[in-house]
């Protein structure tokens, strides 16, 4: 009985022991930071950080049963620019988001596999900060005789 104890307590102090070595170091003033802090702050080259875009297109993809679509391509440009400068994927609820620029007008143009392409026009304003959309895909309608729609 005793020596079980002694196991016990032997185990749960190599835990603490193990669990406390592996808690972050907090630094010491005048010590150099950790390597992540200064590769976060060396990332731009006159030591500020960028900004994010501020404005944020965010929504969410259903397929012709109204229920959630994954991995659907999502991609946005300027309006009047012919390139899509961002482009991201549908997550597991068939939601995404992209922070974009304010005080421009973009096209969001969703598309996948045998479903037709839709696309919407959103403007971000400077007085809003986000705008919501909704897509509803419908399959492509094939032209083969004994195909099921």
């Amino acid at each position: 009985m005793r020596k079980s104890k002694l196991l016990c307590l032997g185990f749960l102090l190599c835990m603490v022991q193990t669990a406390v070595g592996q808690q972050p170091s907090e630094n010491t003033p005048g010590a150099s930071p950790s390597p992540p802090e200064a590769s976060r702050a060396s990332s731009s080259s006159n030591g500020e950080k960028k900004p994010l875009p501020v404005y944020l297109i965010i929504g969410t993809v259903f397929n012709e049963n109204a229920l959630s679509f994954p991995d659907v391509r999502v991609r946005i440009r300027q309006t009047n620019e012919k390139k899509f400068r961002w482009e991201t994927y549908t997550n597991s609820r068939g939601e995404f988001a992209v922070r974009v620029p304010e005080g421009n007008e973009y096209e969001v143009l969703v598309q996948t596999k045998n479903f037709m392409q839709q696309s919407r026009t959103v403007k971000a304003d400077a007085g809003a900060i986000q705008e919501r959309l909704s897509f509803r895909l419908e399959r492509v309608a094939s032209g083969k005789a004994g195909d099921k729609k």
